[in-house]
């Protein structure tokens, strides 16, 4: 009894046209496969990318949302890298940190409490308790706002980088492919009516060596397209994620941090403090 071998599909058919084809076809082959092994390339980095991207972005929305303070996680100090979520989140937050430090304002809050003296009947006092809160003007929030925006791009072009490949591959892999079996299959017939032997015997193995130029491109298409249609919808379903992200961060920052006192109001507020604040002596400043 004969051993068993295992003989791969259409391997002899392969080998068989591989060996026939012509100079021009193995040139476009070797073509297809430089092709390919970007596209695979592309595929798995690009796959590990999305699969963190998703994972990690899981993480930091459940951490975000189990909050009602928009600065919690940048003030902990908290990471979450790989989501495109958190780039964005952080880099508001960053934008925002600057503005309270460096531009804030100061909302003054009065509240009037009677306070009544128990050793002197009839005799009560008004207080006024103040609240200080440091928030930004809007034009701070006008700059947050833009740096959320210019993060919400870098991320989309990150998650698309790499995508041209895939279009290319799908796009020109059969049409390299059909280059080398026109080529191959024009040097057969040319070859063959130089020679006047117009015969089955003499034409399929230049056919074949031919066709074998499509094929080879087909099986760079094929993959590259499933994969390029796929990751597109995710990338679309994350980057309309982000677009969502951002119109919750920065509502959250305006009702949070941002002074949306009428204007009456602020300077009524600037005008108090102005009073309240120490007048500089005169004399003893020439003094």
């Amino acid at each position: 009894m004969e051993p068993f071998t295992f003989t791969p599909l259409l391997a002899n058919a392969f080998k068989f046209a591989i060996d026939k084809a012509t100079t021009e076809g193995k040139i476009c082959i070797g073509m297809l496969i430089l092709v390919s092994l970007f596209s695979w390339t592309v595929i798995i980095n690009k796959a590990l990318q999305l699969y963190k991207a998703s994972k990690m972005s899981k993480k930091f929305f459940a951490a975000y949302r189990s909050t009602r303070e928009p600065m919690e996680i940048f003030n902990k100090g908290s990471e979450y890298t790989g989501a495109p979520a958190y780039e964005i989140y952080f880099t508001g937050a960053e934008e925002l940190a600057y503005h309270l430090k460096n531009n804030p304002v100061e909302v003054r809050r009065g509240a009037v409490t009677t306070i009544s003296n128990n050793k002197v009947p009839g005799a009560e006092t008004d207080h006024i308790a103040r609240a200080v809160t440091v928030k930004v003007s809007n034009a701070s929030f006008e700059s947050v706002k833009v740096a959320l925006e210019r993060a919400v791009s870098t991320q989309a072009i990150s998650l698309e980088k790499g995508m041209i490949i895939l279009t290319t591959a799908v796009a020109g892999g059969p049409f390299i492919g059909l280059l080398g079996t026109v080529w191959g299959v024009m040097e057969t017939f040319s070859g063959i009516a130089i020679k006047q032997a117009a015969s089955l015997a003499a034409m399929a193995p230049g056919v074949a060596g031919a066709l074998i130029a499509t094929v080879v491109g087909l099986f760079v298409a094929i993959p590259a397209m499933f994969a390029y249609n796929y990751m597109v919808t995710m990338i679309r379903a994350i980057t309309q994620e982000l677009d969502n992200f951002v119109t919750e961060f920065a509502t959250a920052i305006e009702h949070t941090f941002v002074d949306n006192r009428p204007v009456s109001e602020e300077i009524a507020d600037a005008l108090k403090k102005m009073r309240d604040e120490p007048q500089a002596d005169p004399l003893a400043a020439r003094g």
